[in-house]
């Protein structure tokens, strides 16, 4: 069930991920030119709207189109999504998340049907013109059911965050964000939930709280240094480093680990984030526009210029209630466990469950006899949830190792679990997205690791690469 759940958030959050660069274009454009931007201009201004209505959607409805059925997927997903587009007064991100795949699905299931039944020389005719004729009918089709559909769905839940705004309880949120982005949930959630939202707020404020909400760096930074204070082996000395790359790098996925290790932290980084988002509400701050990754520096460039006090308050408090509540948790639940002691104890247990000895479990990972992890070891892929965030920086990390080993030729990719390239020999994922990894490359090697930066997995990798390729 987690991974479905998983799946599916990425789906989502997959069709924003490749977009970012125009959300933030938006949001920077919003942030200056608007009426209360920092250089108001009416001229310039003009482009806020378009870019959230029409722009937006169609780069989400592209990109989940060509996800299902490539570029022509891609294409028939925008044209459909002109439907939902011209039938509402409101950004349709949802309605472009639902018309895209569907209309690309669509075209695909076509393409098969007649497949081997054109005549020679008719390819481009009917080609271009199913495309055409089944991409206006779906537009028809969106305009007048999906839309009515998206509307009510984009009503209840106004209706539904209303509730918590209305009653002061937005910071409840955080019982549901914090630990959904511990199962590496977070794309999803920010992308594929809360951006949507955080948009048509910004069209009737200029400036959204939702932006905020899962982008804190502060429940995680809290985290990380009460390991640097009361940690142990590994886990206390690559905090120091993981806070760094945390904070001002924005790779939230880097301390997901930590929180693995002794679960009971989830009431420090809960706790974090319902105080940290308080701190929000009550100095009425929010951001222009989504801020990814979730760096402190990105959060500032993406600030309302009247917001900037309110998010330094609200990070820092945030910090210091995850760092309080953590230091206690860590000193008398969790001091006597080290991050290779988590790893070891948690394999032990899923072998258990699965009723597999050491030497099944060993014989399962080991390189199978034609597969693609025989032979000489070409390409190695580190891969994440989005595929951009924690395996750029593994990726970055493994490469430095192959090099100081001699290993310079091996390519090393970071890309999303979900879609791991067939060439890849070897892939290195954590392990919470180890069974997605499997079933995205079933041919593949499958490293697990629980420590990004300091993961003791690296160095085995190299020795038994080295010796593959001698």
């Amino acid at each position: 069930m987690k991974e479905k759940v998983q799946v599916f958030g990425r789906f989502l959050s997959g069709m924003v991920m490749p977009n970012i660069g125009a959300f933030i274009a938006w949001g920077l454009i919003t942030a200056l030119f608007i009426e209360t931007g920092w250089l108001p201009n009416e001229n310039f201004a003009k482009m806020v709207s378009p870019m959230s209505s029409v722009l937006l959607p169609l780069l989400i409805a592209y990109t989940g189109g060509e996800v299902v059925a490539g570029k022509r997927g891609g294409v028939i997903g925008t044209i459909a999504a002109m439907g939902v587009i011209a039938g509402s007064d409101v950004p349709m991100f949802i309605g472009a998340m639902v018309v895209g795949p569907l209309s690309a699905w669509i075209i695909k299931k076509f393409d098969k049907a007649v497949e081997g039944r054109i005549k020679a020389g008719f390819e481009m005719l009917v080609n271009n013109f199913s495309l055409g004729i089944i991409g206006a009918l779906l537009a028809l089709v969106s305009m007048a059911a999906v839309t009515p559909l998206v509307s009510m769905l984009n009503q209840a839940m106004s209706a539904g965050v209303g509730f918590f705004v209305d009653h002061g309880i937005l910071p409840l949120t955080s019982l549901f964000i914090e630990p959904a982005k511990v199962l590496f949930l977070n794309n999803a959630i920010n992308h594929g939930i809360l951006s949507p939202m955080g948009i048509q707020q910004v069209e009737q404020t200029g400036k959204s709280i939702f932006f905020l909400l899962e982008a804190n760096p502060g429940p995680g930074l809290g985290i990380l240094l009460a390991y640097c204070l009361v940690g142990k082996g590994s886990a206390k000395s690559s905090a120091p480093g993981a806070a760094i790359i945390h904070f001002f790098g924005g790779i939230h996925e880097i301390y997901f680990p930590y929180i693995l290790m002794n679960p009971f932290l989830l009431l420090a980084v809960i706790a974090g984030g319902a105080s940290g988002v308080f701190c929000f509400t009550l100095f009425q701050v929010g951001l222009t526009s989504a801020a990814s990754p979730g760096s402190f520096l990105a959060i500032m460039m993406m600030a309302e210029r009247h917001s900037y006090q309110g998010i330094c308050i609200g990070v820092i408090v945030a910090a210091a209630v995850s760092f309080v509540i953590a230091l206690p948790l860590l000193k008398f639940m969790g001091r006597d466990t080290s991050l290779e002691e988590a790893q070891q104890k948690k394999d032990a247990m899923k072998r258990q469950a699965k009723g597999i000895k050491d030497e099944g479990e060993t014989q399962a990972q080991a390189p199978a006899p034609g597969s693609a992890a025989a032979g000489r070891i070409k390409k190695i892929a580190f891969a994440c949830d989005a595929g951009m965030g924690s395996s750029a920086m593994g990726a970055t990390v493994l490469k430095k190792k192959l090099t100081a080993a001699g290993l310079a030729g091996i390519e090393v990719i970071h890309t999303p679990v979900s879609s791991i390239p067939a060439d890849v020999q070897i892939v290195v994922t954590h392990q919470e997205l180890g069974e997605r990894a499997s079933h995205s490359n079933p041919n593949a090697r499958l490293v697990l690791i629980t420590n990004f930066l300091a993961a003791p997995e690296y160095e085995g990798l190299v020795e038994d690469v080295k010796k593959q390729n001698s």
